[in-house]
């Protein structure tokens, strides 16, 4: 090799290689569902069938057409005790019918992964972690999760919901009470005031409770169209209610 031909070389080797540009969308979302010991297959498969079905439906679909870009990004995990969180379907850009039924038909096919119980704190800051390492700037970047009972373990949840909100990361709760049961109480509290003072955080953040199983999917089509399009940002947390479209406050 001759020596123009060598420092060349070592010319090419020093350049570093450019930064990949971030694909741009309106939203950068993760839906961080409930898959502890306390959902039972059903339960776990009613959840995931009522996420893909509001992915496709008309109102989050003019939701999401409804942006600047006309496009979100999207990833699903389930998580359980403080080592457990897991992809189900990993990010992916969701933009019209065909993209979000596609979505929905990896979800739906999944096998279940999360084991333990309740590490909500440690679920959001897997979550974090998924959205600071992805290929995407989003306008909103928001943590959607939904959980049927308190946090247990793994570190504390105050501290994991502060790191996401100083990171930009908006936190929403979707409580579920169990079909024939009340709601759990956290220290003599109901568990939706426990989402409020302690999960919630970030602009805007809002909780939706679902009282009774048949009202799921129309509360998950509600709380993503919130998410995806919702009212302009209000300053401190809001609750949207129980029941089926849940409304704002």
């Amino acid at each position: 090799m001759t020596v123009a031909r060598m420092l060349a070389v070592l010319a090419c080797l020093a350049v570093p290689a450019l930064p990949a540009v971030a694909e741009e969308v309106d939203l950068e979302l993760v839906l961080a569902a409930d898959g502890s010991g306390s959902i039972d297959a059903d339960e776990l498969a009613l959840q995931r069938k009522g996420y893909a079905d509001a992915l496709v439906s008309p109102e989050v679909q003019r939701a999401i057409r409804s942006g600047l870009t006309g496009k979100i990004a999207l990833t699903y995990i389930e998580w359980g005790g403080p080592t457990s969180q897991h992809v189900i379907v990993d990010w992916a850009v969701v933009h019209d019918l065909a993209s979000a039924a596609a979505f929905g038909e990896k979800l739906v096919t999944r096998p279940r992964a999360a084991y333990g119980y309740n590490s909500i704190s440690n679920a959001i800051d897997f979550s974090v972690g998924l959205i600071e390492r992805n290929a995407f700037e989003g306008t909103q970047k928001v943590i959607d999760v939904s959980a049927d009972g308190p946090n247990i373990g793994g570190r504390e949840i105050t501290a994991a919901r502060d790191d996401a909100v100083a990171k930009g990361v908006t936190i929403n709760g979707l409580v579920i009470s169990r079909p024939g049961g009340v709601v759990r109480r956290v220290q003599g509290e109901p568990l939706t005031e426990h989402f409020r003072r302690d999960v919630i955080g970030g602009p805007g953040a809002f909780i939706v409770t679902v009282d009774e199983t048949t009202s799921f999917p129309e509360a998950v089509r509600r709380k993503l169209v919130l998410e995806i399009a919702g009212p302009e940002p209000q300053a401190g947390p809001r609750h949207a209610g129980p029941g089926r479209y849940p409304p704002v406050e």
